[in-house]
């Protein structure tokens, strides 16, 4: 395993860049929208943003002290949510290149973060099957129980109206 990220031109089937500067497996990777930046995270704890005009890194978040899992920007492109197999969430601001809040929901493993439309909600697929619900402004957590294993991913349809989790116990689930 070389704990890198590749970016591929799909038309011609060829590999336009290499990212290399982790240093364990990369986990999830994530356009900002409307952008050019390609944002990483890995077991190695730490969050890079990489230009993918130039195959540079822009810049590394430091914080989390277990693997992360997942990384996700919110609509506005403004900040990050990320994970780890601890089941701490963080949010960074993107322009200052800080942590903004620290969300613990161990002792169970959060496998993906998901921003509702409005960048106001977030989910968080749980290992311990449940999706939390968190209201950042308000800092309210609402859980969604249901599936009977660990919940590998969650995501909000268009309009933020109805949110889709999968889990490992084999069943899709839409919640409204």
């Amino acid at each position: 395993m070389d704990n890198s990220s590749k970016l591929f031109d799909v038309a011609s089937e060829r590999c336009r860049c290499t990212f290399r500067g982790h240093s364990d497996s990369v986990n999830s990777l994530t356009f900002l929208p409307y952008s050019n930046i390609l944002c990483t995270c890995s077991a190695d704890k730490t969050i890079s943003m990489w230009d993918i005009r130039t195959g540079l890194c822009a810049q590394t978040f430091y914080g989390h002290v277990n693997a992360i899992n997942n990384v996700n920007f919110n609509t506005q492109g403004t900040a990050i949510a990320s994970c780890d197999a601890y089941g701490i969430v963080k949010l960074w601001d993107v322009r200052q290149v800080v942590e903004i809040e620290t969300y613990d929901f161990e002792p169970h493993p959060a496998n993906s973060v998901k921003f509702d439309t409005s960048g106001a909600c977030l989910a968080v697929a749980s290992n311990d099957g449940s999706v939390k619900m968190l209201e950042i402004e308000k800092n309210k957590v609402t859980e969604l129980s249901g599936h009977e294993d660990g919940v590998q991913s969650a995501l909000f349809n268009r309009n933020g109206e109805m949110l889709i989790s999968a889990s490992s116990d084999t069943t899709v689930k839409i919640w409204s």
